[in-house]
């Protein structure tokens, strides 16, 4: 895997209640550059992430007086701030769970640090695409779905849709190639940018991003199953095949 390039300096609120992994997790990710406060405790959290306003959270799900779920509830509620999960080892439901509040990626423990930091900085550069470029930018259409890359803006029949970083970059990456099946682990490397990773996270974004498009999530007629292969995306609603616009009136399928 090719070296990321630098991630600007980014405010980060770390949200553990062990000392030890709190003071590790820190120290790594000032030593990478970014601004790091520390919450011990579900309460403490919301109210710096309230007065602080991170770019991203470190959220351990284990914590006390609020658990880290009830945490991410309602940090993603207030706006759509990224969030790294810490979760313990084996605890699948509880990770599951945490990306269907839509979290956008987590770490088990125990964990190395080094991982730690390079995952909070792949979330970093696809948060902060965020921002509009000078340029016009370029617009994915299929099935009455509209999809800004520049922007980070997406509308379903006009209406507009509330969707984490990794739900949008998973529906871009559809819309721009239709027809195509891609496998769980290609989904993971192409959107995610990672070349290992528990593949349930595929999973659960894409039944998240099913129910925000699909009118019938339980039958999904846009992006179908391919049993033993993954996911395809199949645009079969008003707007016809995908196409991708951009600022000169050019067109083409990305």
């Amino acid at each position: 895997m090719s070296t990321p390039p630098p991630t600007p300096p980014a405010r980060l609120l770390v949200v553990d209640d062990d000392p030890t992994v709190a003071e590790v997790v820190t120290g790594y990710l000032r030593r990478a550059g970014h601004g790091v406060e520390h919450a011990a405790d579900g309460p403490s959290a919301l109210e710096s992430a309230a007065r602080y306003e991170p770019d991203l959270v470190v959220l351990d799900l284990m914590l006390p007086g609020i658990d880290g779920l009830e945490v991410c509830r309602r940090l993603r509620a207030e706006r759509p701030v990224p969030v790294v999960m810490l979760t313990a080892r084996g605890a699948e439901e509880d990770r599951i769970a945490g990306l269907e509040l839509g979290a956008d990626d987590y770490v088990t423990k125990p964990f190395s640090p080094r991982e730690l930091v390079l995952r909070v900085e792949s979330v970093l550069r696809r948060s902060r695409t965020a921002h509009p470029a000078a340029a016009t930018p370029a617009v994915l259409r299929a099935a009455g779905i509209s999809v800004h890359p520049e922007t980070r803006r997406a509308t379903r029949n006009g209406r507009e849709l509330t969707l984490t970083l990794r739900e949008f970059d998973l529906l871009a990456h559809f819309l721009a190639h239709p027809g195509r099946a891609h496998g769980r682990e290609e989904l993971m490397r192409d959107v995610w940018g990672w070349d290992f990773g528990d593949l349930s996270t595929v999973t659960v974004h894409v039944r998240r991003l099913r129910a925000k498009i699909e009118d019938d999530p339980a039958a999904p007629r846009l992006i179908q199953t391919v049993w033993g292969v993954g996911y395809r995306f199949e645009p079969t609603g008003p707007g016809g095949p995908a196409e991708l616009t951009g600022p000169a009136g050019s067109e083409g399928i990305g």
